[in-house]
C-alpha cells in the first residue's frame, strides 16, 4: 500500500526559475514591446545557469507569443509584459490540443459543407460582417481573435444543424484556446483572414465540396502551431 502523503516531492525546473527572473527583470526595467532582452550568454552568466537553461526559458516565452528571437539579432518583447502562463498549464494544453484540432476538422469541415448548401442571405450577411470585423482588428495591430470567433460561429449557424452546433458549443473553451494559439503565430492573422475569404467564397457560390475543402485547409493550418513542437524537458 502506498502513502500518497509521502510521494516524492516535485522540483521546479531550472528554466522555470529563469522564466520568473526574466519576468521580474522586464517589470523592474519597464520593458515594453520592441525592447530587447540581454543576450543569452549574458543572462546565463548573470543568473549563474547554463545557456541551455536560458534557451529553454526563451523558447517557452516564444511559444506563448511573448518574445521573438531574430536570427543573429537577439530576443525582443512582443508585448509589454513577460507575464507568462505557468509551465504545467502549458504542458496540459499541449497534451490536449491534438484532440481538439482533430475534432475541429471533423465538425467544421462538415458544417462548411452544409453551410454552402443551406445558407440564407442573413447567414451571408453575418459571415461578411465577421470578416470585416476581423480585418479591422488586424489593421489595428490585433490578432483578429474576435472576428475569427464570429466567423466560425456564423459558419456553424449557416449549417443549420442543431446537433452539430451543440457539439461545437461543447468545445467552446478548447476551441478558444486553439484559436488563440494559432493566431499568435507570426503572419498567421493575415493568412487566416485570406483562408476565411476562400471559405466564404465557396459558401456564397453554393459549392459544398469546395467549402469543405477550404475549411479543411484552414483547420490544418490552424494545427501548425509552435506549442506542438515544444518539448517541456526534464525536471
Amino acid at each position: 500500500m502506498t502513502d500518497d502523503a509521502l510521494r516524492p516531492m516535485g522540483r521546479t525546473r531550472l528554466y522555470e526559475q529563469v522564466l520568473e527572473r526574466l519576468r521580474a527583470y522586464a517589470a523592474d526595467h519597464h520593458l515594453t514591446a520592441g525592447d530587447r532582452l540581454p543576450a543569452e550568454r549574458d543572462l546565463a552568466q548573470r543568473l549563474g545557469v547554463s545557456r541551455a537553461s536560458v534557451k529553454q526559458a526563451v523558447v517557452v516565452l516564444e511559444v506563448q507569443g511573448l518574445v521573438e528571437t531574430r536570427h543573429g539579432g537577439g530576443t525582443y518583447l512582443l508585448r509589454d509584459t513577460l507575464d507568462h502562463e505557468p509551465v504545467e498549464r502549458l504542458v496540459e494544453r499541449r497534451r490536449r490540443l491534438p484532440d481538439v484540432l482533430e475534432a475541429r476538422e471533423a465538425l467544421e469541415t462538415k458544417l462548411a459543407e452544409l453551410a454552402a448548401a443551406r445558407r440564407t442571405e442573413a447567414d451571408l450577411t453575418a459571415l461578411r460582417a465577421a470578416l470585416a470585423h476581423m480585418a479591422g482588428e488586424i489593421a489595428e495591430g490585433g490578432h483578429g481573435e474576435e472576428g475569427d470567433r464570429l466567423f466560425h460561429a456564423a459558419v456553424t449557424e449557416a449549417g443549420h444543424s442543431p446537433l452539430l452546433a451543440e457539439f461545437m458549443a461543447s468545445l467552446t473553451d478548447q476551441i478558444t484556446e486553439s484559436r488563440r494559439e494559432s493566431l499568435r503565430q507570426p503572419g498567421r492573422p493575415d493568412r487566416s483572414l485570406a483562408q476565411h475569404h476562400a471559405i466564404l467564397d465557396a459558401i456564397e457560390s453554393g459549392t459544398p465540396g469546395q467549402a469543405a475543402a477550404a475549411m479543411r485547409r484552414h483547420v490544418r493550418t490552424v494545427a501548425k502551431v509552435r506549442l506542438l513542437e515544444w518539448e517541456p524537458g526534464d525536471r
